[in-house]
């Protein structure tokens, strides 16, 4: 790839629909912040730790991922962890972020929400008075615990209702179909939350098909295997559903052996509303910008395929209208200047 294009693609207007906040964790963040509230890490320095970024499966990222988070215990660690996101992306073109957190996997170790919250929240105003980035937060819901438990998160959050964009579900998918957890989609939806879920990136198509129909979700997260499915992927382009694709993490996590094998391409070739993202960045090896990079040769991506992908994401995005204008009209005069 040229230098030309590279630095289109970092700088051309985006949004960034597809994120763990605890996900981009660096190795050098997380000993930082246990030696100062004293945890114990199971690996010795930070380049051992990155040695263990070999993932089999999701499972596999998991494990590793849920050790990490325990080193995230004062509302300062909240921020700084938000803050280094929050600086990434804007150095990466993000001029709107939707950021995932797991409030389980705190809330489960004694970390409560008055805690969390507070250090995300400020971080984020924080960064958009200084850069002019727009942010939100989409509370997940882990799939591998029950949907009671999901519920009790949803009311332990409602003091916090107000200041989130929406829920989502994720985790491990195999074994954990979506239906079970309609009830508290549904009560999300009653207090005023957009819905997204993880589906069809390990499990089947059915599931992408069920967080459609039993939880109302507007996005779907992954997707990929959507394309087994011809009359869903004609449904998903029929009716805009956006799939925010992780290439990067399909590639480490073994969902695609390749990145020639990805089918971003072909989907967004069918209609459908495809976006790129970085999942957890921390953990997969690039930010968005990277994400956008690394398939542009593979796929052999044109400037005017990266332009739609960017445009999608704006598109994709829960904005007003006013705002969603703003940021369109902000790509459309990068692309005529550039």
């Amino acid at each position: 790839m040229d230098q030309y294009f590279e630095s289109f693609i970092r700088g051309i207007p985006k949004a960034e629909l597809h994120v763990h906040i605890e996900g981009s964790l660096e190795p050098e963040m997380m000993f930082e912040m246990a030696a100062r509230n004293e945890v114990e890490l199971a690996y010795p320095s930070v380049d051992a730790l990155r040695a263990a970024y070999e993932f089999s499966d999701l499972q596999s990222f998991l494990d590793i991922y849920y050790a990490g988070a325990a080193v995230l215990q004062t509302e300062q660690d909240f921020y700084d962890l938000m803050s280094a996101y929050l600086v990434r992306a804007d150095a990466d073109g993000v001029r709107r972020a939707e950021i995932f957190f797991d409030p389980q996997t705190h809330t489960e170790r004694g970390v409560g929400f008055e805690v969390f919250m507070p250090g995300f929240l400020n971080a984020m105003a924080d960064a958009e008075a200084a850069s002019g980035i727009s942010s939100g937060l989409i509370m997940s819901f882990l799939r591998h615990l029950s949907p009671e438990a999901a519920r009790n998160t949803l009311e332990a959050a409602a003091p916090y209702h107000h200041q989130l964009l929406g829920v989502g579900l994720d985790s491990s998918e195999v074994g954990n179909p979506p239906e079970p957890f309609a009830p508290v989609f549904e009560q999300a939806r009653l207090a005023g939350l957009h819905r997204v879920a993880h589906a069809g990136e390990e499990g089947p198509p059915a599931f992408v098909v069920g967080a459609l129909d039993a939880l109302g979700a507007e996005r779907i997260d992954h997707g990929v295997r959507a394309d087994e499915d011809p009359a869903l992927v004609e449904f998903l382009a029929d009716n805009s559903i956006p799939l925010t694709m992780c290439p990067l993490s399909n590639l480490k996590l073994q969902v695609f052996d390749q990145l020639e094998d990805h089918n971003l391409k072909r989907l967004l070739d069918a209609g459908i509303k495809v976006t790129i993202n970085s999942d957890d960045p921390a953990y997969f090896g690039g930010y968005v910008a990277a994400n956008y990079i690394a398939l542009c040769d593979p796929l052999k991506l044109t400037r005017a395929d990266v332009a739609i992908l960017a445009r999608n994401s704006l598109e994709a995005a829960f904005l007003d209208a006013a705002s969603r204008k703003e940021l369109l009209d902000e790509l459309a005069a990068y692309v005529a200047r550039h």
